[in-house]
């Protein structure tokens, strides 16, 4: 129990980070990133577009059936810990149908190549960190992955309904 406190708490705190650099770092790199991706024409159709079976516009009661119970639920979120280095947020609209999904993976372990998730290059940034995004507009969402620097890296894919 006491190391499930601590994995969870290490988790707040890296979802923390996360949720600090991603407001800027992710500002950023959409306001730079907007021009590279507005074209899609050369990518069909989204090669990563869900997670564990879980996709945009399922409900939440279908999101919970095929990931369990999170460690933290609410209406509209919810955290689940799969690991110690990998965890993900599935974020609900008003009407209680998944409208994001972002998973964490510690150290970038068991993270999917970014080729598999955001086809092309990444873009490097000041700090060093990479990051692409591709944005599906005729299809409603966007997909990026970003990866961040330093002796314990951190890779983050999120799917997120445009809104």
């Amino acid at each position: 129990m006491r190391n499930m406190k601590r994995n969870l708490l290490a988790g707040l705190g890296a979802m923390l980070v996360c949720a600090v650099f991603g407001l800027t770092a992710g500002a950023e790199a959409q306001h730079k990133a907007r021009p590279e991706f507005t074209n899609e024409s050369a990518i069909q159709r989204p090669i990563y577009s869900e997670y564990k079976g879980v996709r945009l516009g399922m409900t939440a009661q279908e999101t919970r059936a095929r990931l369990g119970t999170p460690a933290m639920k609410g209406n509209d979120q919810d955290y689940y810990v799969f690991s110690d280095s990998e965890t993900a947020q599935i974020g609900y609209g008003a009407d209680l149908k998944v409208v994001s999904i972002s998973v964490d993976y510690l150290g970038g372990i068991g993270a999917p190549d970014s080729q598999a998730v955001v086809p092309g290059e990444l873009t490097l940034t000041a700090n060093g960190s990479l990051y692409r995004i591709i944005r599906y507009e005729s299809l409603g969402f966007w997909v990026s992955y970003n990866r961040t620097t330093g002796s314990m890296p951190m890779v983050t894919i999120t799917i997120q309904k445009t809104i």
